[in-house]
Parts: C-alpha cells; sequence; structure tokens
C-alpha cells in the first residue's frame, strides 16, 4: 500500500475550501516511497491587443506578410508535437491552454478566471462559484510511468485522502481506472469530499512525462454536479502531456 510523507493540513488541499486558495500540493513519487518536493512559479499571462491605426497599403502588405511568417515559425515550433492529439483545441464553450514550456495542455469553461494559487503552475476558477475550479501542479520525479507508482485505485486512494484533502474532510473515491493516449498513460479519477459547510465532487488526472509528475484537478459543489459534469469531464479529457 503506498504511504504519503506527512503534509501539513494548512497546505493538503488547494481548492477544497470555499473561502482560501491558499495551499500547495506535496505529490507522489513512490517504489514504493513517496517523495514530498513540490515546487511552484509563475508566469505573466500571453496577451494579444489589437491596434486600429490606419495603415497604407505598403505597410498592410508588409504586416500581412509578416504575420503570415510569425505563423509558420510559430506552427513550425510545434511540429514536434505533429498532431492535434498534442494540444487542446477548443470547442465551444472551452478556451485551451497550451503550455509549450512544461509540456501540458488542457481545455477549460468559457469564463472562468486565472488566479494565483502558491504551489500551483496554472489555476482558473469561476468568479460566482468558488468551488468550479481546474489546476494542474507539478513536481519532479525520476519515474517514467505513472504505473511506476502502483495501480490506480492505490495510487490515487493516498493521493485524494493524503495530499487532495485536508484530514478534518471525509472523502469518497468513487473511481480510478488508467487510460493510454498517445502512448502517454493517464490514471483519472473521481471523488468526494465532504467538508462541515460544502461537499465539493472532484475529477482528477495524472501522469509522468518531461521528468515530472502532473495533476490536474477539477471539480464543482456537489449541489451543482448536475449541471457541471459534463463540462468537467471534457476537462479532463482535453487534459494531455507532450514532450518538450
Amino acid at each position: 500500500m503506498a504511504s504519503l510523507p506527512q503534509v501539513p493540513a494548512a497546505r493538503r488541499a488547494p481548492f477544497l475550501n470555499s473561502s482560501s486558495f491558499t495551499s500547495s500540493h506535496k505529490f507522489l513519487s513512490q517504489g514504493p516511497a513517496l517523495f514530498p518536493c513540490c515546487y511552484s512559479r509563475r508566469r505573466p499571462a500571453f496577451q494579444v491587443k489589437a491596434e486600429a491605426a490606419p495603415i497604407s497599403q505598403q505597410e498592410g502588405s508588409g504586416r500581412r506578410q509578416s504575420l503570415v511568417l510569425g505563423a509558420v515559425t510559430f506552427f513550425g515550433s510545434l511540429s514536434h508535437a505533429n498532431s492535434a492529439s498534442f494540444a487542446a483545441e477548443a470547442k465551444k464553450g472551452f478556451q485551451a491552454v497550451f503550455d509549450k514550456k512544461d509540456g501540458y495542455t488542457f481545455l477549460y469553461p468559457f469564463g472562468w478566471q486565472e488566479v494565483v494559487v502558491q504551489g500551483q503552475d496554472k489555476v482558473f476558477k469561476d468568479v460566482i462559484e468558488p468551488l468550479e475550479s481546474v489546476s494542474v501542479n507539478m513536481v519532479a520525479t525520476s519515474k517514467e510511468n505513472v504505473r511506476d507508482l502502483g495501480p490506480p485505485q492505490q495510487v490515487v486512494e493516498a493521493l485524494v485522502k493524503k495530499v487532495l484533502s485536508p484530514a478534518s474532510q471525509k472523502t469518497k473515491l468513487v473511481e480510478a481506472a488508467e487510460r493510454d493516449v498517445d502512448g502517454k498513460v493517464y490514471y483519472t479519477f473521481e471523488f468526494i469530499a465532504q467538508a462541515p459547510n460544502f461537499t465539493r465532487h472532484a475529477l482528477g488526472a495524472i501522469s509522468i512525462g518531461n521528468g515530472k509528475f502532473y495533476t490536474l484537478t477539477t471539480g464543482a459543489n456537489e449541489r451543482r454536479w448536475g449541471k457541471m459534469k459534463d463540462k468537467l469531464h471534457e476537462v479532463i479529457d482535453s487534459f494531455k502531456i507532450f514532450d518538450v
């Protein structure tokens, strides 16, 4: 049975408290031991600004050429991915995240806002419903495949109880499964975390690549699960990692 390192309670569950987003993960490394290291960093969001200044025909032609060359260069830089399976394709009602530096991509519901949370690489959340969010966390690992940590049920149970939820919350693992996408192995899971004043229904996915252990979690208040579950499953299904 996998065992997790002792993690301070205040740093265990970054998305299960409706009033706080101030904690970070410490994640699995196994064999059968698990490692406690974690890190975070914040990068400025990419912004595109449009300018409405008039331009001459010659300037317009030059600008169009520059845009074409820029597009060719950009997509050429992604040639190592070589297929849409390595990047989340935006669907109606969703926006895509493509992190070329850290090697992951996923979709999140349109309208969610990016927020800063210590210990998380990316976090997007609904500004009205605080329990509706998605986060990505990474830690270094010497493992090459998530299977090296153990079977899905064993690994996910330890992750949910020891890392994704504080000791004060009662958790229930609904499902844990394995899937293979483009040669990468993922463990996906569903769980419920019950606190004194709310219950959160959540989904997650973990995988290993690029010397990192990746965790994506998303969820919603139990009272809104029926409305949100299809969208949240779309988020989980869209999560992919790729070689960088």
